[in-house]
């Protein structure tokens, strides 16, 4: 792929930036079964978030064209190629993760709901509203379309020449990291990049060098369709919306404390085997911890966002051993603002005491920095999130509260994070600069 000339040469105008329903995370695959199944009459709204707020999107990304990809998103329906792979790949090794009947219904009955859009102080606001297996497909969609079209608009107008030097930096960049990860023996890397990725042809290019390059250390990657365009492994676990949402239908304190553990006990029920790595920070990892079931221990591992990686490996180990389980046989994996450096960091210290695996995401599909020819910071990637921000109860919306390890990281109505902050404590909470 010569990106230069096709960024020079493209009309952009009959190229359309999400093609396929697959083109997202695969977790939200699994997840969006999960509501379908346990959570049908349940109506939430998802909320764009840009967190780096200096960049002002609104003056960037132009609306007739953000509202011509939203739609096109919205006329998408599954193929039947990959509705037959979908039902008939094996996940985690295991074949019939997903149901007939749920496949039909995504294949037949699904479809995406409308959006409002507006701007305000230089950054759009844009929401998503209605049945929670319906909205919940908007969040990957929404973040890949105004990431590329942000960086559409940094292509717009630089010479060949400017673009053939942008490239070929990112090119140099991406090879400098593959080369320091080649020769470490027990390394597992998945690229967890689509939410924040430059462009799809450029995620597309990292995943098949990465895989040609790295061999069995490149496990997979999370974009489903280019697991199955490129017959690679899909890989993905669950997220913080899960126990978020359940949390804001609790009716009492006690449901609302359990929340966090009736989210996993469901989840294992559905899909029990190799999908059991829990995500614990939703309202504190200490705090989760601390008041775990002990059927948790049993579960294949633990999935790292937004706390310091090595205190949050070794409380993990700690717990396990507290547990009476052997941190060698449980699996760890890191996934919040990864870069080479980091990986081989935690590599180092972790490799050989528990099984760590690494979800690469903005720093391996969007590393631009630096690399624009006359200087600027165009392509530098966002901290650009689509959150459940409410969710409908009694007919009336509820505002939905992601407290997070991080305290800079926290989302929801003021009034209910300090609720739930008083509920669930801040031990173990940390702030810190929120990069990605």
């Amino acid at each position: 792929m010569n990106f230069a000339t096709r960024a020079h040469n493209h009309n952009y105008e009959t190229d359309f930036i999400v093609r396929s329903l697959l083109d997202t995370d695969w977790y939200k695959l699994a997840m969006l079964q999960f509501i379908w199944l346990h959570f049908p009459d349940v109506n939430v709204r998802f909320s764009l978030i840009n967190r780096t707020r200096s960049v002002r999107l609104a003056e960037i990304v132009d609306e007739g064209e953000l509202r011509r990809q939203l739609e096109n998103v919205r006329s998408l329906r599954l193929k039947r190629s990959e509705a037959i792979w979908l039902q008939g790949n094996t996940f985690y090794g295991e074949r019939g993760i997903f149901r007939p009947d749920f496949i039909a219904w995504f294949a037949n009955g699904f479809t995406l709901p409308d959006y409002r859009l507006s701007r305000e102080d230089g950054q759009w606001l844009l929401d998503f509203e209605g049945s929670w297996a319906q909205v919940t497909m908007w969040e990957i969609y929404a973040l890949s379309i105004i990431n590329e079209l942000k960086t559409r608009a940094g292509l717009a107008g630089m010479a060949e020449t400017e673009l053939d030097i942008l490239y070929a930096r990112a090119k140099i960049r991406l090879w400098d990291k593959i080369e320091r990860l080649r020769p470490v023996s027990d390394l597992y890397l998945s690229d967890f990049g689509t939410r924040r990725r430059h462009g799809f042809l450029w995620q597309e290019y990292v995943v098949e060098t990465m895989a040609a390059e790295l061999g069995p250390a490149f496990i997979g990657t999370s974009n489903t369709h280019l697991a199955m365009k490129h017959d690679l492994e899909a890989i993905g676990t669950n997220a913080h919306e899960l126990p978020v949402t359940m949390a804001a239908l609790a009716r009492t304190t006690e449901q609302l404390k359990v929340a966090q553990y009736e989210v996993l006990r469901l989840w294992q029920e559905t899909y029990g085997g190799g999908m059991l790595v829990f995500l614990p920070d939703t309202f504190g990892s200490t705090q989760f911890l601390k008041s775990a079931p002990d059927w948790v221990a049993d579960w294949t591992g633990l999935r790292v966002d937004s706390k310091d990686p090595v205190a949050a490996g070794e409380e993990y180990i700690a717990w396990l051993e507290s547990r009476g389980r052997d941190p060698r046989e449980k699996r760890i994996l890191f996934s919040d603002g990864l870069d080479v450096d980091e990986i081989l960091r935690l590599h180092r210290h972790f490799g050989g005491r528990i099984r760590d695996g690494y979800g690469w995401g903005t720093m391996l599909t969007a590393d631009f920095r630096g690399c624009h020819p006359r200087g600027g910071k165009a392509f530098d990637p966002l901290s650009l999130v689509c959150k459940v921000t409410a969710v409908e109860l009694g007919g009336a919306w509820k505002g939905a509260v992601k407290l997070s390890d991080n305290h800079a990281k926290a989302t929801g109505p003021a009034d209910e994070i300090a609720r739930y902050r008083e509920l669930f404590g801040t031990e173990g909470v940390a702030n810190a600069p929120v990069l990605v």
